[in-house]
């Protein structure tokens, strides 16, 4: 009979350790899906060196030109993104200025096939 009774009482445990495991994990794969705000707050912080880049842009082309900025873009040139900052000049003509947005890492090297073009330029 203490066998049987000792018997159960580890049963009865191992089935209760058994239930918390069962519930930690089903709570853990019931867990809500995360934010859309929080994703786009991550997503916005990833990007954050551009948009700084380009409200620098912004703000470098107001202080140079005192003029009203009406737009701001960034543009693919020479191989590279240059910021373009559109403003109106205090005459109310509407005017663009590049503001690169970084150097490059290393300076292009000349094509050499292009020689053999330029024959009938001296």
């Amino acid at each position: 009979m203490f066998f049987v009774t000792r018997h159960r009482r580890l049963a009865v445990a191992a089935l209760l350790a058994t239930g918390a495991v069962a519930a930690v994990g089903s709570a853990s794969a019931q867990m809500p899906p995360p934010d859309p705000a929080r994703a786009e707050a991550m997503r916005a912080a990833r990007s954050a060196p551009q948009e700084r880049s380009l409200s620098d842009a912004v703000r470098r082309v107001q202080r140079t030109t005192g003029g009203h900025i009406l737009g701001a873009e960034r543009v693919p040139f020479d191989g590279r993104d240059i910021n373009r900052v559109k403003y109106m000049d205090d005459r109310g003509r509407v005017r663009y200025m590049d503001d690169p947005a970084q150097p490059r890492s290393q300076p292009r090297t000349p094509r050499s096939d292009m020689s053999s073009l330029r024959g009938d330029n001296p």
